[in-house]
């Protein structure tokens, strides 16, 4: 006796479907399931057994083999539950198979016959949409999620026995349906507001140019100046995500299990700030087995902050060169190499010296020249120039800590952020790209016109901070934002003015630590 079921598994990022093929045959009662399955595949036997007696149904005392093909893709994860206990029923002839080759089944089994939720459910829904079939079957708990594909029905079951029902013909079931434009009126709301930072203009237009341009920021300054507050509203200036962009994101999250229940689609820019002490693989991916996404992968489209960025293992900054340049992270492992997406702005902060009080007006630092010089030495030269924007965020002053917040609110910058965007987009989109900060030697050459007096004064900074090649390209791109943020097409003195200044914080700050 035979039957067939198909499923997905995660391979990374991306989904395959898996074809579940259950033969029975006379021998010793034993259950085998091969075609390289992970150790949670393997002990999906007793809880199978379990869920189908306890449901109602016979398990069969015989010799049970289960191949989940194609044979060389590892199979990871719960979400095989469902189909292999399906097909074992079909196999002994307790359920009919007609439907089961019209829909991808996915979910976990617990012992008492209830369809418990599992990881991966969109980018397997996505894989049964490319294979044409019509609909899916899921936990209830991930129908929500299964329904962001269009083109596909999405069924939502609770328990084993509701499931053979459904597939027997004898229960119907409503598809899922995902109201896209209610759902993103709802859930694009943020809890915080550039108009609550009080004073730190500069810091507050650094971040603006950030957002237009997708440039990489540092603050400078020290302890409770208000660099996290600035850091955590940037997202909130940033354009919303695009519906493309937003399952891309809930991809990264569905596969790590992350997704809040009552949000099956994230659709507000991600903003990560892991703790300095995040090892290699948590910031960049990997683990045993399968590698999964690290947090350079969970900020994709949104924003990577890092605080206290010289107390971050050395070793750790230097992963994120290639990422930051790439916009994405090849993981290579013995058995296979996975690809994530990393398209993020890179955020960090960090104090002048190491008690943090370096040129403070109100406090004496305590730091000697070489410590501080050790201090700037934790971050490498390469690591620093593929920062775009650096500014110092300076102690409030006596007013600006007791007045009241009169900065714009975010909704205001963001439209600006938004102009900005879509005249890069217009620009750009020929070249497949769609911020300055993606920019190539080639684009630049091409896009960032200078006036004369923008050239000389440009010339001017090169001899008197010695910028690098990339850093020259870095200004020019930031030159080019803050002309795309003054509706101009030619970059003037003042857009390079402002750019070269944004660097020279930086060059000044390590001469003066130095």
């Amino acid at each position: 006796m035979f039957a067939k079921a198909l499923s997905g598994a995660v391979v990374g990022i991306e989904a395959t479907l898996v074809e579940v093929q259950c033969d029975l045959s006379l021998g010793l009662p034993s259950f085998a399931i091969v075609g390289l399955p992970e150790k949670e595949v393997q002990e999906s036997r007793e809880r199978i057994r379990s869920a189908i007696k306890n449901s109602g149904y016979e398990f069969p005392a015989k010799r049970i083999t289960a191949n989940l093909a194609p044979a060389d893709v590892r199979k990871e994860g719960v979400g095989l539950d469902l189909p292999l206990a399906l097909a074992i029923l079909t196999a002994t002839e307790q359920m009919p198979g007609d439907r089961l080759d019209e829909f991808l089944l996915l979910g976990e089994l617990s012992l008492d016959g209830e369809v418990r939720p599992v990881k991966g459910a969109l980018p397997i829904a996505l894989a049964a949409r490319e294979a044409g079939l019509p609909g899916v079957v899921v936990p209830k708990g991930n129908v929500a999620e299964a329904a962001l594909v269009e083109g596909i029905r999405a069924y939502g079951v609770g328990t084993l026995q509701e499931a053979i029902r459904f597939l027997s013909g004898e229960l119907e079931l409503e598809p899922a349906r995902f109201d896209r434009e209610a759902y993103f009126a709802a859930h694009l709301e943020y809890p915080v507001d550039m108009n609550e930072i009080r004073g730190q203009e500069q810091a507050k237009r650094a971040l603006e140019i950030a957002a237009a341009g997708g440039h990489n920021l540092l603050m400078i300054g020290p302890p409770g100046s208000g660099k996290s507050m600035l850091a955590k509203r940037l997202p909130t200036i940033l354009p919303p995500l695009s519906f493309e962009e937003a399952l891309e994101v809930t991809k990264v999250y569905s596969i790590l299990g992350l997704l809040p229940p009552e949000e099956p689609l994230l659709v507000r820019r991600p903003f990560r700030a892991p703790h300095h002490t995040t090892s290699y693989a948590g910031m960049v991916g990997g683990g045993h087995g399968v590698p999964r996404p690290g947090e350079i992968s969970l900020s994709h489209r949104g924003v990577l902050f890092l605080d206290e960025l010289p107390e971050f293992e050395r070793s750790v900054l230097e992963t994120l060169r290639q990422p930051l340049e790439e916009r994405r992270i090849t993981l290579s492992r013995a058995a296979m190499a996975v690809t994530f997406p990393a398209d993020f702005m890179l955020v960090a902060a960090m104090n002048p010296c190491p008690c943090g009080h370096l040129h403070d007006p109100t406090k004496r630092c305590r730091c000697s020249p070489i410590d501080i010089q050790r201090y700037h030495k934790r971050i490498s030269g390469p690591f620093l120039d593929r920062i775009d924007l650096f500014v110092e965020v300076p102690r409030l002053t006596k007013e600006e800590l007791m007045g009241k917040p009169t900065g714009e609110p975010s909704a205001a910058i963001r439209e600006r952020v938004r102009a900005a965007r879509e005249r890069q987009r217009t620009r750009l989109e020929g070249d497949g790209l769609w911020v300055n900060a993606q920019m190539g030697v080639r684009e630049i050459r091409k896009y960032c016109i200078l006036s004369p007096e923008a050239q000389a004064l440009l010339e001017g900074a090169i001899d008197r901070f010695g910028l690098s090649a990339r850093a020259y390209s870095r200004v020019l791109k930031v030159a080019r934002t803050v002309a795309d943020l003054d509706g101009r097409e030619e970059i003037g003195p003042a857009h390079v003015a402002e750019a070269v200044q944004y660097r020279a914080t930086q060059m000044l700050e390590w001469e003066g630590g130095a």
